[in-house]
């Protein structure tokens, strides 16, 4: 009778998982798939507010920022405060951005809009991630890390192809509404369905330290967003003073969060070696994915006349396998390890970066296609090994703060590797022995090959970083549920 009883427990143990991470999961692809749609649908907003193109572009700098400026916080939020209240608060925060950014009479509303959509976002991620360290043991992490990578990588995947769609026939405005009852569903059900995991932990918060990660980590984001931007550079003066700026202050946040006894950050994570070298690892990654995300699209829009939509499309394929390739890299992870897989995964993205240095106007697309295949298959290869083993390692109680500042960094990397791939772009410069482009568009194919150049480069230098990943040890704790 003990043993059936004990059986019972544990099936339903299992099921309540299931259902909490499930509820996060759906949570997380809606927020995520707003992060990547915009972008296709910004010269239409240009026309439609008759707002000049760096104007335009805050619907995106904006987001950037909010998430930089939050997502620091999450680590002392995820402690302090319930599951529950965590999640009804991210996704009422992004419900609403999304109904004023439907409803938006000007551009104004709709810049608003963005944010609150943004401050839901900043919070679910770092939630999901926590989480699933809380519940899930080491034996079957990989594989629930990796249907968390599947979600985190079809969204924006599949975000400029939707875009392009709605643009291409509807209004902008169904960018929007087609999410609201989806949204509102996911908060209802989780309204209902959902209990807290986790202990809450006393934990004070240090109103300098959010000031002082607000100005760096916004500092950094927006100096690097900014000359990122058309017709802008990282020569700038006011890029290199919100650079130099958000520097200055994430060198004193490190050095207050080392003096604090309840940091809003707890810089000990970074004692972990394989924690370290996940973070470094991730933020490579990031910028060769940003590498892809955005000179491809440069290339077909402008060098081979292609619209959004045919654009979107393009990339679907690619972030399509990223997504379903889930299903056995977490298998494989829990299985072996991430040696195999993350040197295997950068040997591929190495390769695609390698080759994309020589596209050119007459360069099949047959063949690009299949490079960015090999490449989001390589990447698919990287997401839950780097982010799982280095998770694995912290301790329970460090949780929160390793999720905080792993996609912090992650956000950094996007906006240096935005700003840096776009000004070499730009540049347009022949490489040496070449004799300068005779037109604009061979220009740009010209500025597009020597950005993948350095993006493959970077990329080396993750190759080589993946030689010293191993598997790490587990963590102590259990996961506890609170009614």
């Amino acid at each position: 009778m003990r043993v059936e009883t004990t059986h019972a427990s544990a099936v339903a143990t299992s099921t309540r998982e299931k259902g909490i991470i499930l509820t996060l999961l759906i949570a997380t692809f809606v927020v995520i798939l707003n992060e990547t749609i915009m972008g296709v649908a910004l010269p239409r907003l240009k026309d439609e507010f008759q707002v000049e193109a760096s104007t335009v572009q805050w619907l995106t700098t904006a987001y950037l920022l909010v998430m930089a400026v939050l997502i620091p916080t999450t680590g002392f939020l995820i402690q302090r405060f319930s599951t529950r209240t965590l999640f009804l608060t991210a996704m009422g925060l992004f419900t609403f951005g999304t109904v004023a950014a439907a409803a938006a009479p000007g551009f104004e509303v709709l810049l608003v809009g963005r944010v609150f959509q943004a401050a839901g976002t900043a919070l679910m991620l770092p939630l999901l991630m926590t989480v699933i360290l809380v519940l899930v043991p080491m034996e079957r992490r990989g594989a629930m890390m990796s249907t968390a990578s599947m979600v985190i990588s079809v969204a924006p995947a599949i975000g400029p192809a939707l875009s392009g769609l709605i643009i291409q026939a509807l209004s902008w405005r169904f960018m929007f509404i087609f999410v609201i009852p989806i949204a509102l569903a996911v908060l209802a059900y989780g309204y209902l369905r959902l209990v807290n995991v986790g202990k809450l932990q006393a934990a004070s918060l240090d109103r300098t330290s959010i000031l002082l990660a607000a100005i760096g980590f916004g500092g950094l984001v927006y100096g690097f967003s900014r000359a990122g931007e058309p017709g802008s550079s990282l020569t700038e003066p006011i890029v290199l003073a919100a650079i130099g700026m958000g520097l200055v202050g994430i060198a004193l946040f490190a050095w207050r969060q080392t003096r604090l006894s309840s940091p809003l950050l707890d810089l000990r994570v970074f004692r972990f070696p394989m924690f370290t070298l996940s973070v470094v690892l991730m933020m490579v990654v990031m910028v060769t994915l940003f590498a892809s995300a955005i000179l491809l699209p440069f290339y077909f829009q402008q060098i081979r006349q292609f619209n959004t939509l045919q654009t979107g499309l393009f990339l679907l394929p690619g972030g399509a396998l990223m997504g379903f390739s889930g299903l056995f890299v977490g298998r494989i992870f829990d299985r072996s390890g991430p040696r195999m897989l993350v040197i295997g995964g950068m040997v591929l993205v190495v390769l695609a970066l390698w080759q994309w240095t020589f596209l050119n106007a007459t360069t099949s697309v047959i063949w690009l296609l299949s490079l960015h295949v090999i490449f989001s298959l390589g990447l698919a290869c990287l997401f839950t090994p780097i982010l799982t083993t280095g998770l694995n390692q912290l301790p329970q109680t460090l949780h929160s703060h390793g999720t905080a500042i792993s996609n912090t960094l992650q956000q950094v990397a996007g906006a240096i590797g935005t700003a840096l791939l776009i000004t070499i772009m730009s540049a347009g410069q022949a490489q040496p022995g070449q004799t300068i482009a005779p037109n604009p568009l061979a220009d740009l194919t010209i500025g597009i090959q020597n950005a993948f150049v350095v993006a493959a480069g970077i990329a080396v230098v993750g190759l080589v970083l993946a030689l010293f990943l191993r598997r790490t040890g587990e963590p102590s704790g259990e996961p506890t549920f609170i009614h």
